[in-house]
């Protein structure tokens, strides 16, 4: 194989070629470090490079798994390798390296794929846009002047720019689809309890999480899914049953399905980007010709309920994590060692009461509740991944009020000040503007992916979502690879796509 080839196969393809003796797991991992070094400079994807720690792996006989030899890279938060920093995208930890491997990492490892570096993540994996002072702006591949998503976002330019054909990521708010949207890439939220979140977490954003990879083709984040998935020691939630693997999914065409559609945003009041409705009109046309059945219909969610709830649960999270980050380096933070809106959204989850949290909770569990219900009626519900195209950096950063409060919020409590309701609506118009529907089924739980189904006219990806039912992953698999078969995306290259 010439290595001019490496881009036309994706991660299992290149599996089979190691395993066919066309190519070695050597010969691999140069030609994605080559690629790496021609196009990182302009990207800022890859922040740690692991090259040392890849060759040493190759060195030694690989686990014979579906990705053995296929060069990988981790997103830098939460997933601890041992002896390499993790920095979680914060200046608190820029000198902090576990000592152990976590579940994931283990997981990630037995399947064979080599990793050779860590990618660029905002701080805490917070915002929906890469822009963390620790390493800065990551760059989309697609125009560098326009954000890659986030928190998933050093992965997701690493695939959309060529470098790797699958990365890693984790999904709280949509973290994976955001990202796979940005890059016209395939981003799979898996359904919750799917993946293991240990040793140190359980359920992280109190059970929105859930871990994954960023990938160009559907078969990829099947196989990846498979390798990785099952509840861990001690996990508070079961894994829902499947029938079979996620990959043979892949390989069986879906039936008649029944699809909702809706053109509104989930996450607030207004409308849709008019690239996002020409992207989901032309979706729509396509499911009908494939045969299944499409009605427009909007979820009963209740707005308030669902963004009050969301914010809640990251402002406390966040405070959460402060302090356990103070645990683990056994000693307080600087305010300089943390930007200014992980600082307001600390001080603003210490400001509500336990009560106050625990009627969030419910009003939640009440909102994924009717949605389970509204989707008796149908296999799958389809939305825009985002409200439009990539916005340009800076979009996230604070201003007005939260500007001010933020550094005010490192040297006084700020008790009901932070909680009012200007500021929450602020924050609510801030963070559910552009991302507008990918939080309401980390809420929910439901398995949900962002599919490459539209460009607009300025060549810019626009994703298109699919929900399936709780635990339904492979009906959301099957439809998924029919998708990709019958309006395939492989052949589009982003301009600064490595050759």
């Amino acid at each position: 194989m010439s290595f001019k080839e490496y881009a036309d196969y994706d991660a299992l393809g290149l599996a089979k070629l190691v395993a066919d003796g066309q190519v070695t797991p050597s010969e691999l991992l140069d030609e994605a470090i080559r690629r790496r070094d021609a196009v990182n400079p302009e990207i800022n994807a890859v922040v740690h490079p692991m090259d040392d720690v890849a060759r040493q792996t190759i060195a030694n006989p690989l686990p014979k798994g579906p990705f053995t030899g296929v060069p990988f890279l981790l997103k830098d938060f939460c997933a601890a390798y041992a002896g390499v920093p993790l920095t979680n995208g914060s200046r608190a930890f820029k000198e902090y390296v576990p000592d152990y491997d976590c579940e994931l990492v283990k997981r990630f490892k037995a399947s064979g794929v080599v990793t050779f570096g860590k990618t660029n993540t905002p701080e805490f994996a917070i915002f929906g846009a890469t822009e963390p002072v620790l390493h800065g702006t990551c760059r989309n591949p697609w125009n560098p002047q326009r954000t890659v998503g986030g928190s998933s976002g050093g992965s997701g330019a690493a695939v959309a720019a060529g470098i790797v054909p699958m990365a890693s990521g984790g999904d709280g708010g949509g973290s994976l689809r955001i990202p796979a949207a940005c890059g016209g890439l395939v981003g799979f939220k898996a359904s919750r309890g799917r993946v293991p979140h240990g040793p140190l977490h359980g359920d992280p954003w109190y059970g929105q999480v859930q871990d994954g990879v960023i990938t160009r083709s559907v078969r990829d984040s099947a196989a990846m899914l498979d390798a990785i998935r099952g509840a861990d020691l001690g996990a508070p939630y079961a894994e829902p049953p499947l029938a079979g693997t996620l990959l043979d999914a892949c390989t069986r065409a879906p039936k008649k399905l029944r699809i909702a559609f809706s053109d509104q945003p989930l996450m607030r009041d207004g409308k849709l980007h008019p690239d996002a409705i020409k992207g989901l009109n032309q979706t729509v046309t396509l499911l009908q010709e494939l045969g299944h059945e499409v009605t427009q219909a909007h979820p009963p969610f209740s707005v308030g309920a669902l963004t009050e709830g969301y914010l809640l649960r990251i402002a406390t999270s966040v405070g959460g994590e402060i302090q356990a980050t103070e645990d683990l380096l056994g000693r307080k933070l600087r305010y300089s060692e943390l930007e200014p809106e992980t600082w307001m959204l600390a001080q603003l989850g210490r400001s509500f009461s336990a009560a106050q949290f625990d009627i969030a909770h419910r009003r939640l569990y009440t909102e994924s509740r009717r949605f389970e219900a509204f989707m008796q009626s149908y296999d799958i519900f389809l939305t825009p991944t985002l409200s439009g195209p990539p916005v340009e950096h800076g979009y996230f950063k604070s201003r007005g009020l939260e500007k001010w409060l933020a550094p005010l919020a490192s040297r006084v409590p700020l008790g009901k000040l932070s909680a009012n309701a200007t500021t929450l609506q602020r924050l609510a118009d801030q963070a559910f503007d552009w991302v507008s529907a990918t939080m309401a089924f980390n809420i929910t739980g439901n398995p949900s992916v962002s599919l490459p189904l539209h460009w607009n006219d300025d060549k810019l990806p626009v994703g298109m979502m699919f929900t399936g039912q709780f635990g339904r992953d492979d009906v959301l698999f099957q439809l998924a690879a029919q998708l990709e078969q019958a309006k395939p995306w492989w052949h589009m290259r982003a301009p600064l796509f490595t050759e």
